[in-house]
């Protein structure tokens, strides 16, 4: 019997693992243009512990281990490149401590943020954490560590930028807990401690998230999205900046997409806004539609295009799929807010040059700090050449992202090549040095962040 599966069928449970091929063959891919890379085995894990003694294992012998959450980041960041084990971590899904004073929860990685919403909802219905518009199968885990975005983004910056603690299983197989967990205190602050953000935009490739403190944030009774809509790209970022200078919005997405028509070449500004009362949401809309946006309504150039109350949050990952054949992948990409107009040109040139109608979207982070703009590109999983059409525009999004000046957002294989090049050389050793230092024998999801 393969000793291997033998090991992992003693840690797990025999029911927890597989090596079977029809099992294997659904981890082999994910849901865009990626060639499916099959693993050796799967394991699925409940506990820190099960999770430490595989990576021990799999160290001794020299096997790659792939951490998986929901699996649905789109760009192959969970496929196994070098084969060996991926470790499904869905069974780690418990919810440890909510504390509602402190506003904050504690849970476990492979949690999803749709079961964290529905617990919220019943036990907390105050409070929420930052949803990253992403279908709801998408794990804690796996969002923060791509430093991922969220409907919170614009008051509170990324969702990696929402955690007060974290447990880790090392490369190695020790567990170490980070933040003020971390000497008994409770689970409330990674401050004032020394900084060791070694995991977070790592891809899993220098340790595996197994427990989160997350920070909660209060939940208002009225919701209301508005949409600001103007023709001119140009216009958009004084626009943001009006609206991020109100500070009354909860979230702020700018869109423009050539499916439905009457998206097409025009910009779109969804406006999210909360409040307790009647009065609190008049006030809000008052302050940014009759001050701060109030001359672009005056000029004819912009106006309110739509107001939906008692809406659900956002999942504008659903407005993607328009061809209906059940794929699309997206660059996503780290802008200022000012590059907008760039953005939305730039983006549409290459859509057109592949054949695919365009989809550009921005979501603004932090009070107009930074915008992750996504640019997306539909294909038919059952046809081939859109699929091949679809990776090719990535692939030219990926050098035009970097050629206007912005970041590469959760970058594929390729992506990371490219930022790697233009990276500066003593921040590329270290980034060497750190990853030999924690994961000596290159076991941890290897093929990303790959220092040469």
């Amino acid at each position: 019997m393969d000793p291997i599966y033998r090991a992992l069928a003693e840690i797990v449970g025999e029911e927890y693992v597989s090596d079977q091929p029809e099992e294997l063959f659904t981890y082999s891919k994910d849901l865009g243009t990626s060639e499916p890379i099959q693993p050796d085995y799967v394991a699925a894990p409940k506990t820190a512990e099960q999770v430490s003694r595989i990576v021990r294992m799999a160290n001794q012998k020299k096997v790659p281990v792939v951490p998986l959450g929901g699996g649905i980041s789109l760009a192959g960041l969970a496929l196994p490149l070098r084969g060996g084990i991926t470790l499904d971590l869905k069974r780690m899904d418990g919810i440890i401590e909510l504390n509602e004073k402190s506003r904050y929860i504690v849970v476990e990685a492979g949690i999803s943020h749709g079961k964290l919403t529905s617990y919220l909802h019943r036990h907390a219905p105050h409070l929420m954490h930052s949803e990253p518009g992403a279908p709801p199968a998408a794990t804690i885990g796996g969002n923060v560590v791509i430093h991922g975005q969220g409907d919170l983004a614009h008051p509170y910056g990324f969702n990696s930028d929402m955690i007060n603690g974290m447990e880790v299983v090392l490369p190695t197989g020790e567990i170490c807990r980070f933040g003020s967990c971390a000497i008994g205190s409770g689970w409330y602050t990674l401050h004032p401690l020394p900084d060791l953000g070694l995991f977070l935009g790592w891809s899993g490739s220098t340790g595996i998230l197994t427990k989160i403190s997350l920070r909660l944030f209060p939940c208002k009774k009225i919701r209301e999205m508005d949409i600001f809509v103007v023709e001119d790209e140009e216009l958009v970022p004084d626009i943001l900046y009006e609206l991020t200078h109100a500070g009354m919005a909860e979230d702020l997405v700018a869109w423009s997409q050539e499916i439905p028509p009457y998206g097409n070449r025009l910009h779109h500004i969804n406006i999210n806004i909360t409040g307790d009362s009647r009065e609190e949401m008049e006030f809000k809309r008052h302050l940014m539609f009759d001050i701060r946006l109030a001359r672009y309504i005056q000029d004819g150039v912009g106006g309110i295009a739509a107001v939906s109350q008692d809406i659900e949050r956002p999942q504008i990952s659903k407005s993607a799929d328009w061809k209906k054949g059940g794929g699309f992948e997206y660059v996503g990409s780290i802008m200022p807010v000012s590059a907008y107009p760039e953005c939305y040109r730039r983006g549409m040139e290459i859509s057109i040059r592949h054949h695919i109608p365009y989809t550009i979207l921005g979501r603004v982070i932090g009070s107009a700090h930074g915008m992750m703009f996504s640019y997306s590109y539909a294909f038919n999983r059952a046809d081939p050449e859109t699929v091949r059409q679809a990776r090719e525009a990535l692939h030219e999004t990926d050098h035009m992202v970097l050629e206007i000046g912005g970041t590469i957002w959760k970058p594929a294989v390729y992506g990371q090549q490219l930022v790697m090049e233009r990276m500066d050389p003593n921040t590329l050793q270290l980034m060497k040095k750190v990853k030999t230092l924690l994961d000596p024998n290159n076991i941890m999801n290897p093929g990303n962040w790959e220092v040469n």
